[in-house]
């Protein structure tokens, strides 16, 4: 479905910004100006990816090249149109369950193969007004609720409007209307769109010099995945508190639209930084509260970037989890380094889920080439099985 709901949108936006170019620039000469001025950007990226998973005999090896094109026009009287191609290819075999590739006898690299249109949108930018229409990215805040899914090779893009506007220096609104959501899984997968009437509505104000805080409410009316129907309020602060670093949420989560479930459940997470020599050492605990047998979700959360990087927590138990974690980060040289330990448990039950272990390496070798080497182990206890993950990426912008 992606592809020619893509072609649709790219073709709507074509003619909407000739119509808009015409009327508000006022000759052809305009409208070249924005294409030839325009910039185009290239990205490859390519990932060897080895799971062991106990519980499955074979172990994945999946071996993948991303290839992204992108080209934003100039801008001609505020507006401006963006369009990006995604091209995801296997290097060698697909020794890997891709969730699409029918290879179940291996554990899951969600990175299927495929062309796509990741973005096209038209853009208009007028004072401390921004709007896009079309298929974009939309990030909020640390995506612990929407986000990209950067992670993978097939990012999570959104079908909508977005409107920003900034009302003040201290103040941004911050609104999007989103009728499909473009998930990681491919063309091939059924679970690859998720359609519906969605309202994200993200409002910061930063009420002093280092202190920031964010106020949200994502109401996710699914057309389908109707368990996953909620709505959500809550509210981020991000400040300095001397020598320290403080990250705090709280957010409350009910039913909607037809989700069967009843339910109120609760998130909260603080993390706490600080640096001591040449090292930045952090403590963090986030808990995605339970009701009802209902977990607290966040189904459009860049996940990979939470609860560690096995990915066990990709849907909430029923019971809840909590992890509480530590973490340190520094650099020898031009060698960036990275650890956290995780400690999961159930919000609800007294069940200890297990632990985890990430280590991260990155080093450029030469101007937009980056090195990246992650090391992740899950030791598993009253939830899911022990695994073990190794990523090696050589990434390359042009």
């Amino acid at each position: 479905m992606k592809t020619p709901i893509a072609i649709a949108v790219a073709a709507s936006i074509s003619g909407a910004l000739l119509t808009s170019f015409s009327s508000q620039a006022g000759d052809l000469s305009d409208i070249q100006r924005a294409i030839t001025d325009g910039t185009t950007n290239i990205m490859l990226r390519y990932r060897v990816e080895h799971v062991d998973q106990d519980g499955i005999d074979k172990e994945a090896n999946a071996s993948t090249l991303l290839t992204r094109l992108t080209y934003q026009s100039a801008e001609v009287a505020g507006f401006f149109t963006t369009i990006e191609f995604d091209d995801v290819s296997a290097i060698g075999n697909q020794n890997y369950n891709s969730t699409v590739n029918g290879n179940t006898q291996y554990p899951v690299v969600a990175d299927p193969t495929g062309t796509e249109v990741n973005q096209a949108y038209l853009g208009y930018r007028q004072k401390g007004l921004t709007f896009f229409a079309g298929r974009q990215r939309i990030n909020h805040d640390n995506q612990r609720f929407i986000g990209g899914v950067g992670w993978r090779q097939n990012e999570q893009t959104y079908d909508g409007y977005r409107v920003q506007y900034a009302l003040s220096a201290e103040l941004t609104l911050d609104y999007s209307y989103v009728y499909n959501v473009n998930r990681i899984f491919g063309e091939g997968n059924p679970s690859s769109d998720l359609g519906g009437n969605l309202h994200l509505l993200n409002a910061s104000y930063g009420v002093a010099e280092g202190h920031k805080l964010t106020g949200f409410v994502y109401k996710l009316d699914f057309d389908t995945a109707l368990a996953l129907a909620t709505t959500t309020y809550g509210v981020n602060y991000d400040g300095k508190l001397g020598a320290f670093k403080l990250h705090a949420t709280y957010a409350r989560q009910t039913k909607t639209g037809d989700n069967p479930n009843a339910f109120t459940a609760d998130y909260f997470a603080v993390d706490l930084s600080t640096q001591v020599a040449a090292v930045n050492l952090g403590i963090g605990y986030e808990s995605l509260g339970s009701d009802n047998g209902v977990g607290f979700s966040t189904p459009l959360a860049t996940l990979h970037k939470f609860q560690g990087f096995i990915d066990k927590f990709l849907g909430t138990p029923a019971q809840g989890v909590n992890d509480l974690y530590v973490k340190a980060s520094g650099k020898i040289g031009k060698l960036g380094l990275r650890a956290a330990l995780h400690k999961f448990e159930s919000d609800l039950g007294n069940l200890d889920y297990g632990n985890e272990l990430n280590l991260v390496g990155s080093y450029p070798l030469a101007k937009n080439v980056g090195l990246l080497v992650k090391y992740a182990a899950y030791n598993a206890e009253d939830l899911a099985s022990d695994t073990r993950k190794l990523w090696g990426m050589l990434t390359f912008k042009f």
